[in-house]
């Protein structure tokens, strides 16, 4: 007897509640908040994804760097700073292959800058390819004379150069 009892209650109660969220004989329905202007509402995505690239490439975790760079990439296509990361970051990984796909979308979206010659550059020199590297060290250092990151790059590409002198006869090293 006392369950029924409950059990009355309880769904007496429900249909109380119903009633209530029903709207009255005559009035207007409820609206919600809209957008009046569907143009006045912008997307602008989240730098997260660059600055944990920039982050991650400072520390010297590459593939981390790598991946939230593509990330950047590929939410925000038309952003050279990401695709630039991109880049530096295939570098590090020896995906040079990537890496010049990236410095291409690069370029394309906004020319030869100085600082992609400049990456670029170092790529080659990475590589091992100490003649473009020079080539595009010295576009770059046309432009910008004074930068001290072409100058320590140059600087470094004449240490590496000096490096790989070999022998011509691999019989003079023994």
């Amino acid at each position: 007897m006392v369950v029924a009892g409950l059990l009355a209650f309880g769904v007496s109660g429900c249909q109380s509640t119903d009633m209530a969220l029903e709207p009255e004989a005559g009035s207007p329905p409820p609206t919600t908040a809209t957008v009046q202007d569907p143009d006045a509402a912008k997307y602008f995505a989240s730098d997260e994804p660059l600055r944990l690239g920039v982050e991650h490439f400072n520390r010297g975790a590459y593939g981390l760097a790598e991946r939230y760079f593509r990330y950047a990439t590929e939410k925000a296509p038309r952003d050279v700073t990401a695709w630039i990361g991109l880049a530096a970051s295939y570098d590090r990984l020896a995906r040079f292959d990537l890496a010049d796909r990236a410095y291409h979308a690069a370029i394309k979206l906004k020319g030869e800058t100085t600082q992609i010659l400049n990456n670029e550059g170092y790529s080659y020199m990475l590589r091992g390819d100490l003649r473009r590297a020079r080539a595009k060290f010295a576009l770059a250092s046309r432009r910008e004379p004074d930068n001290l990151t072409i100058a320590n790059n140059l600087h470094l590409l004449d240490g590496s150069a000096q490096y790989i002198k070999r022998a011509a006869d691999a019989s003079e090293l023994q």
